[in-house]
């Protein structure tokens, strides 16, 4: 009976890779990810030996983000009136671009930091497209309304094991090798993405009449996020934990060498374990039977993730660290993926773009300029005193929401 249990279990917690369309998306996201948490980890430790600067490290997060700000909420109004899987096709193969511009760069050693900056910049103005369609996405790739929730969550558990392996991986390849060829990794994997989105077989949607007022669009959707309860408050938390709590890992090097004295090992294991923290919550989320008490688990994942945060900043001994980032990153996944999953539930299908683009603009847009906060309380205070800074204020946030539950669902 038990072991009927665990197996009907496993099965509910992976219900949408029975769509096929899934499926081949969750396949070719798989390698692609990897490669994407490989680029991410060479790209810190290659700015930071370059400058030895936490500040330029906070600078170049800020340049490949501050696109999604500017940039999100027009993305929006597109993917609601464009062929989303075309829009996700060409991001793709633009990101693959951008990786083998910046391999070539370094293996030719003429990289130079202002080559780091323009790049980092055109990677933000093709994320701000990517994340906003991906998001509008998932209801072309599953059938039923019911199991949405999973496949985000689901999605979550592709994307932090992928953040388990690549920084563990990058560690070794920087090691070995040098960053040149982790961004060579990183553009050969966008090509099992783009062949997964070839090979699906959606329906076909009718075309929405594209309104001839691009901006009366725009202002349609932010005035019906804004409406709905459950999404206002449920994108102000997720801005505050982009502003404070996404950009962490951004010092992460900082830590690796100069609070815990280790070198480009430690920080891929660091990073790896953020990963592996994340994974743990995606698995928990998919494994979840129902969507109630969504806002429960929300406040559950803002306290976990402050708690973290002050212990991490406490810390000199490697293993407490690790097991302070698992908590951080356990926490920080419970919020992501439950106020997605929220969001998705909510919003009407005509207006799915504009609000996920807002969902990615709470989620990514802020996140340049917690990246110059960190890099420049860092740089003025020192890492460890920055992170307590960030879990009291993440703590006060999550208190904040639970005081507004009751209206949240």
């Amino acid at each position: 009976m038990r072991l009927y249990k665990i197996i009907s279990g496993f099965k509910f917690t992976f219900r949408a890779l029975r769509y096929r369309n899934y499926r081949l998306f969750f396949t070719g996201q798989s390698i692609s990810l990897i490669g994407m948490w490989i680029q991410n980890v060479a790209m810190g430790w290659l700015v930071y030996r370059l400058t030895s600067s936490a500040t330029l490290l906070g600078i170049v997060g800020f340049a490949e983000n501050i696109p999604v700000l500017l940039l999100t909420s027009f993305a929006g109004v597109l993917v609601d009136r464009w062929n989303r899987r075309r829009i996700f096709i060409v991001t793709q193969f633009l990101f693959m671009v951008q990786a083998f511009i910046m391999a070539f760069l370094i293996l030719s050693n003429m990289i130079q930091i202002w080559h780091i900056m323009v790049l980092s910049v055109i990677l933000g103005i093709i994320t701000a497209i990517d994340a906003t369609a991906r998001q509008s996405f998932w209801v072309e790739m599953i059938d039923e309304k019911e199991d949405l929730g999973n496949a985000i969550a689901l999605n979550s558990t592709m994307y932090n094991t992928a953040r388990l392996l690549g920084p563990a991986f990058a560690g070794f390849v920087i090691a070995v090798v040098g960053e040149g060829i982790c961004f060579l990794l990183n553009g050969i994997s966008y090509f099992a993405v783009i062949i997964a989105l070839f090979a699906m077989k959606l329906a076909p949607k009718p075309q929405r009449p594209k309104k001839a007022d691009f901006i009366q669009g725009l202002k349609e959707g932010i005035k019906y996020a804004s409406n709905i309860i459950p999404i206002r408050y449920t994108l102000l938390l997720l801005a505050l934990i982009s502003f404070l709590a996404n950009p962490y890992l951004v010092l992460m090097p900082v830590f690796a060498k100069e609070v815990l004295g280790q070198g480009a090992q430690a920080l891929g294991y660091l990073v790896g374990c953020s990963g592996f923290g994340a994974l743990t919550g995606a698995i928990f989320i998919a494994s979840q039977k129902t969507s109630k008490n969504l806002s429960s688990f929300i406040f559950g994942g803002a306290l976990s993730a402050g708690t973290g945060f002050v212990i991490f900043s406490q810390s000199r001994i490697m293993l407490l660290s690790l097991a302070s980032v698992f908590v951080i990153s356990f926490g920080i996944m419970m919020i992501i993926a439950f106020c997605n999953i929220l969001i998705q539930t909510v919003v009407d299908d005509d207006k799915r773009g504009r609000v996920m683009a807002l969902h990615v603009l709470a989620l990514m847009g802020m996140t340049p300029f917690g990246n110059l906060l960190l890099g420049s309380l860092s740089e003025n205070i020192g890492a460890p005193h920055t992170f307590l800074i960030v879990g009291i204020v993440v703590m006060a946030g999550a208190i904040g929401y639970r005081y507004k539950r009751i209206q949240v669902a």
